[in-house]
């Protein structure tokens, strides 16, 4: 039952924050936030993850849930700022 282990979830948790320092963009943090959530929603024994005996898919969908919502979250207070994406409209070989 590696998935009820609430440390394993912090622990992927960190993982995927060293990650997202190494990668450009927002790509990993969402789901480093779904794991570490899983991992303390675990660890806190809430209803549906401690009580009863965690399954994987319990687990998945709230790690799911969780990582589409801080991802969400994110990109709203973090996102794409106006003027960062640059448009090339013309071609400088045309001239």
């Amino acid at each position: 039952m590696l998935e009820s282990l609430w440390w394993v979830w912090i622990a992927a948790g960190l993982a995927l924050a060293i990650l997202e320092v190494l990668v450009p963009g927002f790509l990993f943090a969402g789901f480093a936030v779904g794991a570490v959530a899983t991992g303390a929603l675990i660890a806190l024994g809430l209803p549906g993850m401690g009580w009863l005996s965690v399954s994987l898919i319990n687990a998945l969908l709230v790690f799911a849930v969780i990582s589409v919502i801080a991802w969400l979250a994110m990109r709203a207070l973090l996102g794409v700022r106006s003027g960062q994406l640059k448009k090339i409209d013309h071609d400088i070989n045309e001239d």
